[in-house]
Parts: C-alpha cells; structure tokens; sequence
C-alpha cells in the first residue's frame, strides 16, 4: 500500500499555461521521485492527489499530442 507523503515542505509550482488571475490551476510538486502530488492552486490546503510519475508523464504526454 503507497502511502501519501508528507507535504508540509513541498514546493509547489503551476502550469506555465495557468493565467495570473487565479484561475483555474493545479500545481504539483516535484520533490518526490517516482509520485507527482497535484493540487486545486485556489484551495492549497485541501485534498492532494497523488499519481505515479510515470502516469502523470502519459497524462502530461496526451494532453500535449491534443
């Protein structure tokens, strides 16, 4: 069973797509190799979804061949 890591020092970062108006914008974080937590920018203390690295690199890779 994973686990969800700690993320109290995570550093997160947005899209280079997100606008600068606060809109609708996750953000990850990069600091945990092999998982990839993804996060509402508008709501950074709410839930975190974990993925594994390789599924958000399919995810990133479709979404970019759209």
């Amino acid at each position: 069973m994973q686990h969800t890591p700690e993320l109290s020092s995570a550093r997160w970062r947005r899209s280079s797509y997100s606008n600068t108006n606060g809109g609708d914008c996750v953000e990850i974080t990069e600091d945990f190799p092999g998982l990839v937590p993804v996060r509402d920018s508008k709501n950074p203390l709410g839930p975190v979804l974990v993925v594994p690295a390789a599924v958000w690199d399919a995810f990133v890779g479709f979404m970019k061949s759209e």
